[in-house]
């Protein structure tokens, strides 16, 4: 899912596709940097509040994008499944993981039985298949194509469900640990209809309260919840605080407890402060600049044959994409805004992960005089002008200036037009851009950090690429058992994308979250996640 700004060896045993599935391990990956283990116990009751570096967009799992938005999420609708601490898949509304029939074809799910929904109503088997089909069917939905090889789900029993796939699909575990694996409440979906999202209804620690947009979003603890004993908060108040210097002093000046995103620019101010603790975990996702090649109807729909006339030379020749990534310098990037606490990167799969290769890890070297002979031959004059949609953020501003002047030398003018981020979805959705500087928060398996994106109509294929012998590769990897192979597709993938251009990966983020030494028990994985299900205020 967007974020403004490893992967787990779950993934392995997922590609066995035998009778039953083994534990899952961690990859040999940084461990979050906090305590697993909290010697203070934690009081019963109160409020915390935490400060949201951004407006959630729409709280519907459907339909929802945003990294903010499943934050919020996090703490009032669970999935079949989840990731730990370790990034392992583990189960979470589902009772096990998941039993394969030989094939592929099938896979069973076992529920956790007597759990609640918020409204009272039960959560089961049928409850699961009515999320299901509204994730895959539902006009609008951002999980469609995330679920394009499930057929039908089939309840065997109250608390077994069967999904039967078109063909092998071995991130499916991986999906239903996200948005797509979260289950509605039926009787407050038919309740509702469309309007789910001002009222979501599902099963969580804490459940839906109140939510003034730009302002603040109020959950309180569930007395519903099948874990509620272990629950300490009476409630959660997300407050909107786009400005990250702005959350940083309502977390020094206690007017918060939690800061979300720390600007890599205040962590040594906020290590320095006694009462403030820094939880740091490694990302699972990327920030990039994503380029409008052929969306000229909207985000999934087919894109235009002769390029986006909206976005000029960039959508209809590939050297002057190529051209523009040659002139960026990603490592001055990192240290210029970031003070060096980032990874520069280019490609969408972490170094750390099974899947990754030397092939997955080549980067094009910055090269401003390449990147002007490329745009000689392709007949234009320079500097070539172009657009980039950023965030209105100060963090956007400095990113979005140090591209604008590495650009400059590479024989563009870029034209930065700052814009809100909920906002920025819907143009770049409608495809009303020519470059959008975004990122993603990242999934355990690497078919979510790809396919979505640059697969044909992917639900989050924004920029209108299409590619068949992409699509292949990514079809190809989906369907494979053996690592192996995989990591191979990956690479052939990601190569034909340095190629084409589509999306241009500058780094990956660290995820840093502030805390009041008050709290206990809050936990942020690799996700970039917060977890607030045991989370409280110290009780001395």
């Amino acid at each position: 899912m967007p974020i403004k700004p490893v992967l787990s060896a779950c993934g392995v045993a997922l590609l066995t596709l035998s009778l039953g599935l083994t534990a899952c391990s961690a990859i040999d990956s940084a461990t979050p940097q906090q305590s697993t283990t909290e010697e203070r116990p934690a009081k019963q009751g109160g409020i915390l509040r935490v400060a949201l570096s951004a407006e959630p967009d729409k709280l519907d799992p459907s339909v929802a994008r945003t990294l903010v938005g499943r934050s919020v999420f996090n703490a009032i609708c669970e999935k079949l499944y989840d990731v730990d601490e370790k990034l392992a898949l583990v189960p979470q509304l589902a009772a096990a993981l998941p039993e394969f029939s030989t094939d592929g074809l099938t896979i069973t799910i076992k529920l956790r039985t007597g759990v609640k929904f918020a409204d009272g109503t039960a959560m089961d088997a049928a409850a699961v298949k009515t999320s299901l089909d509204r994730h895959k069917t539902l006009t609008g939905s951002a999980r469609t194509s995330e679920l394009t090889s499930l057929a039908r789900v089939e309840v065997v029993d109250p608390s077994t469900v069967a999904l039967k796939m078109n063909t092998a699909f071995t991130p499916l575990i991986a999906v239903l640990a996200d948005r797509a694996g979260m289950i509605m409440s039926p009787a407050a979906l038919q309740a509702s209809g469309d309007n789910f999202a001002t009222n979501p209804v599902c099963v969580g620690p804490f459940k839906f309260a109140s939510r003034i947009a730009q302002d603040r979003i109020e959950v309180v603890k569930d007395p519903n919840y099948y874990d509620a004993a272990k629950v300490h908060l009476d409630g959660v108040t997300y407050k909107i605080m786009a400005d990250a210097t702005t959350r940083f002093n309502n977390l020094r000046s206690g007017d918060v407890e939690v800061l979300d995103t720390v600007a890599a620019t205040d962590v040594d101010a906020l290590k320095a402060e006694a009462n403030l603790k820094l939880i740091t975990s490694d990302s699972l996702g990327y920030q990039g600049i994503t380029i409008n090649l052929g969306n000229v109807n909207g985000v999934g729909k087919a894109p235009a044959a002769l390029g986006a006339p909206y976005a000029g030379p960039l959508a209809t020749d590939k050297r002057v994409r190529q051209a523009f990534e040659l002139s960026l310098d990603r490592a001055a990037i990192n240290q210029i805004v970031f003070r060096g606490q980032y990874t520069p990167t280019c490609g969408p799969i972490s170094a750390a992960s099974p899947f990754s290769s030397e092939v997955a890890q080549a980067c094009p070297k910055h090269d401003p005089a390449a990147a002007k002979a490329l745009l000689t031959s392709a007949g234009l004059a320079t500097p070539v002008k172009i657009s980039m949609v950023i965030g209105n953020t100060a963090d956007a501003r400095r990113l979005g200036e140090a591209v604008q002047a590495q650009a400059k030398e590479g024989g563009f003018e870029l034209e930065l037009q700052p814009v809100e981020f909920a906002a920025s979805l819907t143009q770049t959705d409608a495809g009303k851009y020519q470059m959008f500087q975004i990122g993603w928060s990242g999934r355990v398996d690497p078919d979510g950090n790809i396919a979505n994106f640059v697969r044909t109509n992917g639900s989050q294929n924004i920029c209108g690429y299409s590619n068949p012998a992409v699509d292949t590769l990514l079809d190809q990897a989906r369907k494979s058992a053996d690592v192996e192979a995989r990591r191979d597709l990956y690479g052939r993938v990601i190569t034909k994308l340095h190629e084409d251009v589509p999306l241009i990966y500058l780094y990956r983020v660290k995820n840093f979250t502030g805390v009041s030494s008050k709290t206990v028990g809050v936990r942020v994985y690799g996700d970039g996640l917060l977890r607030f299900g045991v989370a409280g205020f110290a009780a001395a």
